[in-house]
């Protein structure tokens, strides 16, 4: 993917984000309200001391199925800037953020991406699969939209922003590069990826995997008897050895994958779990964008017999993870 030439289309097509007047000057910093902790993380890189950020969904929480509390939706009326993903990650949250863009300081990060780097939905005309922060060298497309939403609340500080958001953008460069070397190295008939559910078909495209979920890509769907049943045949059959649980789904049916196997004879182990649609634990490595991503890729390529560092890019990653 050619990400300076995508960047630099994105960046002429001009923000339609708004702030309500006065707020951010007034307190010297901005305040951010971000629906995912990935977008939360960007921020954070971005704008260091210059932002105050909430991020709604912490650690383990489901994006699919989360609905605004009372509390998130008196902090993201009092913000001066919200982000939400879009691409229709936070469904059940969809109709309020519309509502909300009314007051004109909201933006869906993920929406302002090119349509030829995203998957189509296989159920639905014109929706697309949201789970673009799987792959570094997408992810990095969204930095620009969240540098000018920051740029446009705060344009005094524009030197500051485009700053961070450089700095950023060549420490996910170098976490693309780690991924491209380590996922090579997993033998190519064991480059198949069970997981809870179908997070990680972005993933699977760009670094040549297989992968295999058990209910679609959103967790609201339902995993059936016969999907299950499908499933163990692949394991059996291909003598697939290890499956992923999630942190943010539940592993009732990787369990089950794994007894079905059992029942037949073919020993199944969880290669790990995996950080799909919400990082790791507040301050902790794996609590950053770069830390989530660093702990699934490390994972994955250990997992399934290729060659990367236990504690992987930077030898920070938590022990026993």
């Amino acid at each position: 993917m050619q990400r300076r030439t995508l960047l630099a289309a994105m960046g002429a097509t001009a923000l339609c984000t708004t702030v309500f007047p006065g707020s951010a000057r007034a307190a010297g910093s901005l305040n951010v309200v971000a629906t995912t902790g990935m977008i939360a993380d960007v921020v954070r890189q971005i704008g260091a001391e210059l932002v105050e950020v909430r991020g709604l969904m912490g650690p383990g929480v489901d994006p699919h199925s989360y609905r605004q509390t009372r509390t998130d939706i008196v902090a993201m009326t009092k913000a001066d800037l919200v982000l939400w993903h879009g691409l229709y990650l936070e469904a059940q949250m969809e109709e309020f953020f519309h509502k909300l863009e009314r007051r004109g300081n909201v933006t869906a990060v993920a929406d302002a991406l090119p349509r030829e780097v995203l998957l189509g939905h296989p159920d639905y005309d014109d929706k697309f699969d949201p789970h673009v922060w799987m792959v570094p060298e997408i992810w990095e497309l969204v930095v620009p939209v969240i540098r000018d939403a920051l740029t446009k609340a705060l344009p005094e500080h524009a030197s500051a922003f485009n700053a961070g958001s450089e700095a950023f953008l060549a420490d996910l460069d170098k976490l693309g590069d780690y991924a491209r070397v380590v996922l090579a190295s997993v033998p190519e008939q064991s480059r198949v990826l069970v997981t809870a559910h179908d997070a990680f078909s972005y993933f699977g495209r760009e670094y040549g995997f297989e992968v295999l979920g058990i209910q679609g890509i959103s967790t609201e769907s339902e995993a059936g008897l016969n999907r299950i049943g499908e499933l163990v045949d692949v394991l059996v059959n291909r003598k697939i050895g290890a499956v992923f649980v999630e942190s943010s789904v539940s592993d009732r049916n990787i369990r089950a994958l794994i007894e079905g196997a059992a029942s037949r004879g073919h020993e199944v182990r969880i290669g790990g779990e995996l950080f799909s649609d919400a990082m790791g634990e507040t301050g902790t490595y794996e609590g950053s964008y770069l830390g989530m991503i660093d702990h699934n890729i490390t994972s994955i390529a250990r997992a399934l017999g290729g060659d990367a560092p236990e504690r992987g890019m930077l030898g920070r990653l938590s022990a026993g993870l």
